[in-house]
């Protein structure tokens, strides 16, 4: 960028131009305040409204997070690597382990917000997915939300067939080792195919709320359907994720 360039850019871009390369550089580290409002009116001689957006711009980044009374710090970054391919493989969960367990690693993760509905209306794009006779076809849905480290990270719905979920440990809260996977296997409808659709958006309120996200950030939705061997779709899992906790791995020969 040449400094006529520079030139032509608010003066807000150009504070946070400078604050992102600190932090790149490792001036400031992870956990480190960053210079608060009245340090870059000072320091930059511009209004409070220059500062604070300059703040929002590493916010929205994902570079910064604001602490209610304390300022704005640098963000310790220590992405969830979403492995696409080896997490959902049979050797996995088959053997008892959650899905979830390979991204985690050696953090602390916590399922709550769960809510399971044994029976409830497909309606039109689920039935769609599901291939289901009609949208008033009766689906187990299964909600829940995934807390890493003390921060949302993902909100999860699945929706099942409500005759393979009913009376089994599916359309119970804990569907026990491995999962609904493990217990779909149990009952001869193990998933051997699986088809992922990602799209990125800005959230809505709800999920906002929902994921405790910085004003400006973006979610993932991962759409996942599982098919048997004989193609037959058994699961349809809608998830949204919070794009400044993650990162999608995926790993394949060519």
């Amino acid at each position: 960028m040449t400094d006529q360039d520079s030139g032509r850019r608010p003066k807000y871009q150009r504070i946070a131009d400078e604050l992102r390369t600190a932090i790149q550089s490792g001036d400031f580290a992870p956990g480190d305040r960053l210079p608060g409002e009245n340090d870059l009116m000072s320091t930059y001689d511009v209004a409070r409204m220059t500062a604070r957006q300059a703040l929002s711009v590493l916010r929205n980044e994902g570079l910064a997070e604001a602490r209610k009374g304390a300022g704005v710090f640098v963000r310790t970054f220590r992405p969830l690597r979403r492995r696409g391919i080896p997490r959902l493989a049979h050797a996995h969960w088959g053997a008892g382990r959650s899905v979830w367990s390979a991204d985690i690693e050696d953090r602390s993760l916590l399922v709550d917000q769960i809510e399971v509905r044994a029976a409830a209306p497909a309606g039109a794009r689920v039935a769609r997915v599901l291939d289901l006779a009609s949208p008033d076809a009766a689906v187990c849905v299964r909600s829940r939300r995934f807390v890493l480290d003390e921060k949302p990270v993902l909100f999860s719905v699945s929706y099942l067939p409500a005759a393979l979920a009913e009376g089994t440990a599916i359309a119970e809260p804990d569907t026990g080792p491995g999962g609904t996977y493990a217990r779909l296997t149990e009952l001869g409808h193990r998933p051997v195919h699986f088809r992922e659709e990602i799209r990125c958006r800005m959230p809505t309120a709800e999920e906002s709320a929902r994921l405790s996200l910085e004003f400006g950030t973006p979610v993932i939705l991962i759409s996942r359907t599982a098919l048997t061997e004989a193609g037959v779709p058994v699961e349809l899992n809608e998830m949204t994720l919070d794009s400044a906790s993650y990162v999608l791995e995926y790993d394949f020969d060519a």
